[in-house]
């Protein structure tokens, strides 16, 4: 794997290419920042193998996924005699990450952890996942990239808690790079930092990884607790402590606002279910895909549901509504079919709902971020970020007078 920053913005925020060839069957070549696909077994909750070269490559083609989720299904060692996951399942042009937690169905189970292993709630029960079966999972599946095991606690745990998990998260770090074959069949490593809400925690974590020898960084125990007034410190606590030459990704940031809070911290990967929440909701993302400016506020209605980043698309405002959900969207969804259909497709149960609406959340989330690396480019992310904030909240204080 190779690494490199192409363009800063605003001091913080970078843009770069990430480049994956040593491990992965076909190169690839992924400008960050960028998004990792959220998916089940290595394939998107909704969208089935045939239907993925529809989605934008290669911004498309890193797919992230737990180890834990093969628990219930082949054994490693089927899996490795197999070839690992590229050839089982036939995603040879796909970049795959592995990451222990799926903030879907693997959860953290910071109460379960202990000095053996890390505790996670899994569709086969709590599982304790001990660093040398970890590693028998990853050396049998052969992904491209994967995130070393961490103990991930909520915000809420006492300062000696919090205090252990770091201690645990460098230790299994140091016991997954002993562990790891020699035959470096299973991809590259990420070290994961943690550290909670404090920020000295954080700091001393990133410093102790930062001496490993790992390709990349993962940043956990987001999205547990924490408020976005707090994130962007315990962020910088961590990017200032971590070389500029090796990528970051962060789990637990989802929300478009997020997002660009991420960005301007120096985040270039990102691990999120949002695509999957919002699919599952019934809405579709329609905020504005140009640069700076931003088109015309979608009329407040309280049937539309509109936060000026999506619509209900379950709302009986769209029933006989035979636009296309975007204007000028190029997704398979937009390209075929109409808001109205979708919502029968959601009002009687309709799987394929489901299906259209993750087609067309994913291609306009990954247009969202091709307009992030394109203001970093340009110098302007600044001025992208305040704009796209400023719109939103215009937007939800008007639709606030109207309820």
């Amino acid at each position: 794997m190779q690494y490199a920053v192409k363009a800063w913005s605003n001091g913080t925020a970078r843009a770069g290419v990430l480049q994956l060839g040593s491990s992965c069957p076909c190169p690839l070549e992924i400008e960050t920042p960028s998004l990792l696909l959220p998916t089940r077994k290595c394939l998107p909750r909704f969208i089935s193998p045939d239907l993925l070269p529809s989605l934008p490559s290669p911004d498309s083609r890193l797919l992230q996924f737990s180890p834990l989720h093969f628990l219930e299904g082949l054994s490693t060692q089927t899996i490795s005699n197999l070839g690992g996951l590229h050839q089982m399942l036939c995603l040879h042009e796909y970049g795959l990450v592995a990451v222990p937690r799926d903030s879907i169905q693997c959860l953290p189970a910071s109460e379960g952890t202990n000095k053996v292993g890390a505790s996670f709630e899994t569709p086969c029960g709590r599982c304790l996942i001990k660093p040398k079966e970890y590693m028998e999972m990853i050396s049998s599946m052969r992904p491209d990239i994967w995130v070393t095991l961490a103990d991930e606690v909520p915000t809420w745990v006492s300062a000696k808690r919090n205090s252990s998990s770091v201690d645990r998260t460098i230790r299994w770090l140091d016991e997954c790079i002993a562990l790891r074959p020699v035959q470096n069949q299973c991809g590259d490593i990420f070290g994961s930092i943690v550290g909670g809400a404090n920020v000295q925690q954080r700091q001393l974590c990133a410093e102790e990884v930062a001496k490993r020898n790992v390709s990349g960084y993962w940043i956990g125990g987001f999205g547990l607790g924490e408020s976005m007034d707090e994130r962007p410190a315990l962020l910088k606590a961590v990017c200032d402590n971590l070389p500029e030459e090796k990528p970051r990704l962060v789990c637990g940031l989802g929300l478009p606002e997020e997002v660009l809070q991420g960005v301007a911290a120096g985040i270039d990967l990102f691990d999120t279910t949002y695509i999957y929440h919002i699919t599952i909701g019934g809405f579709a993302l329609t905020f504005p895909l140009d640069k700076i400016g931003v088109s015309e506020l979608i009329p407040y209605s309280s049937d539309i549901g509109s936060d000026q980043t999506k619509i209900n698309l379950r709302a009986t405002v769209y029933r006989k509504d035979t636009t296309p959900v975007v204007q000028n969207c190029s997704c398979y969804t937009c390209k075929n079919h109409t808001k109205a259909y979708i919502n029968h497709l959601l009002n009687v149960h309709e799987m394929l709902a489901q299906i259209l609406l993750e087609i067309h959340n994913t291609h306009h989330f990954l247009g969202f971020f091709h307009l992030i690396r394109e203001a970093i480019k340009e110098g302007k992310f600044e001025q992208f970020r305040e704009k796209f904030i400023h719109d939103r909240r215009e937007h939800l204080a008007a639709s606030a007078v109207h309820v």
